[in-house]
């Protein structure tokens, strides 16, 4: 189960208080302060973990405390520092300030820590106040006050490959057929309600040297989706931390739209949400190509390819099945070329429209 948002309570710990106390020992009749400070109270941390994928955790345990540090002791013995709590977040969560709505950070490296509430400071002892005019100092400090806030954490999948387009276009199945993922599939459109993750492995130049795509299967998006219609803003962020986009669009759609007008729709509601979304790598995939018979293929993918009129940059559409796997190999090759454009396709034998 995804969970892309939620709030989170963070208190650090307080500071350990710092002691007063005084030299106590036989044949020692005037002996001075020895009353050691306080330690310092731990923080709540959050760290970017490639291993983590949800919220989930982190919304049915929204109550985070760091230890707070122990008091000061005689002899000059200083408190125990409160362990700070370390909370891994999965990669590509925006942590907010949830009354003002600042954005505090972006976790979106393996290991990237962020401090959401810093420990107090502990108290300082009475031996830290002795002079030559105050030789008996009775007087130490308390620990200070650890941070307390309430944070809104907002996750947008990191991915190479965001997979877009009408509902029931074949998404899921094509993620099925180039991954490992097991969204569900069914003959209906919305059955896809949170995003999926797919790692898909072409071969490389060497032996072990596989090359990796990310693919992120994002639910349908309908008209209106720009200003919340359907799934609306829950899953139209997360295609914007993609780097390249793949629109499936059913060759001979089922409900009988036209496939080049669902095109322009589904790009007129990326460019409402946001433009740069309409500035990303694109290719085109005209799906289910198996449901057409073979002796009417060419001419509907011809004519397809000139109704659409991608942009300029979107190179020509990709016929392919994501249920019989035709042409998934060229897919693929395509996003990895879109990725790094200055590395030419390391194989050549994708069914593209002429």
């Amino acid at each position: 189960m995804l969970i892309d948002e939620t709030t989170i309570f963070v208190r650090a710990g307080k500071g350990g208080d710092g002691c007063v106390s005084f030299r106590r020992e036989k044949y020692i009749p005037k002996g001075g302060p020895d009353g050691g400070d306080g330690g310092d109270g731990g923080s709540v941390i959050l760290v970017g973990d490639s291993s983590t994928a949800t919220l989930l955790g982190l919304a049915q345990h929204p109550h985070l405390r760091a230890e707070k540090g122990g008091a000061g002791m005689g002899k000059n013995m200083a408190g125990a520092a409160g362990a700070d709590l370390v909370v891994p977040v999965p990669l590509g969560t925006l942590v907010h300030q949830r009354e003002s709505g600042a954005l505090l950070a972006d976790i979106s490296t393996p290991g990237q820590r962020f401090i959401a509430a810093r420990g107090g400071r502990g108290g300082l002892g009475n031996d830290r106040f002795k002079s030559p005019t105050n030789q008996a100092p009775r007087q130490s400090t308390p620990g200070e006050e650890g941070d307390e806030l309430a944070l809104r954490l907002e996750l947008k999948l990191i991915a190479d490959v965001g997979l877009i387009g009408l509902p029931n276009t074949g998404k899921s199945t094509l993620l099925r057929a180039v991954s490992r993922a097991t969204p569900k599939v069914a003959d209906y459109p919305f059955t896809t309600l949170s995003p999926n993750l797919g790692l898909a492995l072409l071969p490389g130049v060497g032996r072990g040297d596989e090359r990796r795509l990310v693919l992120a299967d994002i639910p349908g998006l309908i008209e209106g989706a720009a200003q919340g219609a359907g799934l609306g803003h829950d899953f139209l962020k997360h295609i914007e931390r993609t780097s390249v986009l793949v629109h499936v669009l059913e060759v001979r759609p089922a409900d009988g739209s036209d496939p080049a007008a669902n095109y322009r729709a589904i790009r007129a509601e990326l460019g409402g949400y946001s433009s740069a979304l309409l500035e990303k790598a694109e290719v085109v995939a005209l799906n289910k190509i198996d449901l057409v018979p073979e002796d009417e293929r060419a001419k509907l993918v011809r004519d397809l390819a000139k109704a659409l009129k991608c942009p300029r940059d979107s190179g020509l559409p990709i016929v392919i099945s994501g249920a019989t796997g035709e042409g998934t190999r060229g897919l693929l090759e395509a996003c990895w070329t879109a990725l790094d454009r200055s590395a030419p396709p390391a194989w050549t034998g994708a069914a593209m429209c002429r």
